[in-house]
């Protein structure tokens, strides 16, 4: 796995924290047969310190996103975090993706969009272009799931309408589709 490990808000990377992520991202590795890149940004606050590692593939795009007061026990939430979203997830993306080609070299068989951020003022924070995939709603949740968003934009591919999944405060999903 080709691991990129960055400092943010101060943080500079050390060597040691460098290759401590790097050999907790290896028991992730065991998961896929294809190299895979992780990229992964400490970022350090006052009183805590976060760490995001985001693993992209063909198909979905794996994230998880901790804080902690400490750097090393913050990398080894968001690995631990990460693994059990591969392996909640494994059997639902495979069966949702059979039809797609390419998802049998995804994972390995022995082991079991970023979206848009913008302030409530009119300029917006950061512009992302996003390519709408075409998948069911079962997909589209599994993949905000795995991105560990709270929405997921998509287009239907039913009725190839834009739509939006997303988590209800009540720990329900919904879907809004456009005409």
């Amino acid at each position: 796995m080709l691991v990129e490990v960055r400092g943010k808000n101060g943080f500079k990377v050390t060597e040691a924290i460098e290759n401590y992520a790097v050999d907790k991202l290896s028991k992730v590795e065991r998961y896929f047969k294809e190299e895979l890149d992780a990229f992964v940004v400490c970022k350090t606050y006052k009183d805590h310190h976060r760490v995001e590692v985001t693993i992209p593939t063909k198909f979905y795009t794996m994230r998880a996103e901790v804080s902690e007061a400490d750097m090393y026990a913050a990398i080894d939430l968001a690995i631990d975090k990460l693994e059990r979203q591969i392996r909640k997830n494994k059997v639902k993306i495979t069966r949702s993706l059979q039809k797609k080609e390419g998802v049998a070299e995804l994972f390995n068989e022995e082991v079991d969009l970023e979206a848009l951020e913008r302030e409530l003022v009119r300029t917006p924070v950061k512009r992302k272009q996003i390519a709408l995939e075409q998948m069911s709603t079962d997909e589209a949740i599994t993949a905000m799931e795995m991105l560990g968003h709270d929405f997921f934009i998509y287009r239907d591919e039913d009725t190839q309408n834009t739509c939006v999944a997303y988590l209800r405060n009540d720990g329900k999903y919904a879907v809004i589709e456009t005409e």
